[in-house]
């Protein structure tokens, strides 16, 4: 299944959507066909019903009319999950170019760290996959891209074993961690500076972990006017996603619907020589392969 968050122009609220070859199904449409109990509303909701009304979801999506459905540029397309229950979980320094590029930002010897580094950003960060994202020039001059492959828990726990962990993944979708680096600088760690607003765009889609396959074996790739600055395979990441998982759990309980980022690959603007952000106007290009591509526009306020 491959499910997206949507609205309409005779209907503006945010709903649970799904993808059918190149249109898309409103899945309220599907409502009276015998849905045991309250009906879905959002992929949030939809997750925290667990396996069940997944495998029942997937059931109703096989059997629908295609008349009930639109062309992808019929819609509006939000995030996934438009506002997270709790701060989206990323991980930090998990692809070893990346940690070298920063290094050398900061004329610092590269250190590979022993234990992953996580951080979060604010749910209010989070912006649809095709929305503008507001740059305010009189707070940063450094915004810079992250591309991230991204999954979304569906059946939560605590002290979660590496070999359990992905199957704990409902699905994957894409993020973006749009980054302020002087603003980061300025606190002298990670949260400020990435949880502006606008700062997380996600989607297209979430696409779910059976259909997907495995995750560790996929291409993040990122484009600035068209221009790739970032594209490697996810095999790279020195944390795979189910250490992350087993580390994130261990005394912590993760709960379905929690989100997490796995990090970045080489490439960010910051690392260049010499460095370089976005400005107004950019098109910025985020893709996971087997996901989708989300097309965001560096939109300038403040001044």
């Amino acid at each position: 299944m491959r499910y997206v968050t949507l609205s309409t122009t005779t209907d503006p609220t945010p709903r649970l959507g799904f993808v059918r070859g190149d249109r898309i199904v409103d899945a309220a449409s599907l409502a009276p066909s015998g849905w045991s109990g309250a009906f879905p509303r959002s992929l949030f909701e939809l997750v925290q019903l667990g396996p069940d009304a997944w495998a029942r979801m997937a059931d109703l999506a096989a059997a629908a009319d295609s008349a009930r459905s639109c062309g992808s540029a019929e819609i509006r397309w939000h995030a996934p999950i438009p506002r997270p229950s709790k701060n989206v979980f990323c991980v930090g320094r998990n692809y070893a170019e990346h940690i070298a590029e920063g290094a050398r930002s900061r004329g610092e010897a590269a250190k590979i760290p022993q234990h992953t580094v996580f951080f979060t950003k604010a749910p209010t960060s989070v912006t649809g996959p095709f929305d503008d994202i507001p740059w305010d020039a009189t707070l940063t001059q450094q915004v810079d891209w992250e591309a991230e492959l991204t999954a979304i828990i569906g059946t939560g726990g605590r002290d979660i074993r590496r070999a359990d962990a992905v199957g704990h993944v409902f699905g994957y979708t894409v993020i973006n961690d749009v980054t302020a680096r002087d603003v980061q600088r300025a606190h002298f760690q990670f949260f400020k500076g990435k949880s502006l607003d606008g700062f997380c765009p996600m989607g297209p889609s979430v696409v779910t972990a059976d259909e997907y396959g495995d995750p560790h074996d996929k291409m993040v790739s990122c484009r600035v006017n068209g221009v790739v600055k970032q594209q490697q395979k996810t095999s790279e990441m020195l944390f795979p996603l189910d250490v992350i998982i087993e580390t994130l759990s261990r005394g912590m309980t993760i709960e379905p619907g929690d989100i997490i980022a796995t990090g970045t690959p080489e490439g960010c603007g910051f690392g260049r020589t010499p460095p370089e952000f976005l400005q107004d106007g950019d098109v910025l290009e985020t893709e996971v392969e087997g996901i989708g591509v989300m097309r965001n526009r560096i939109r300038r306020i403040g001044d």
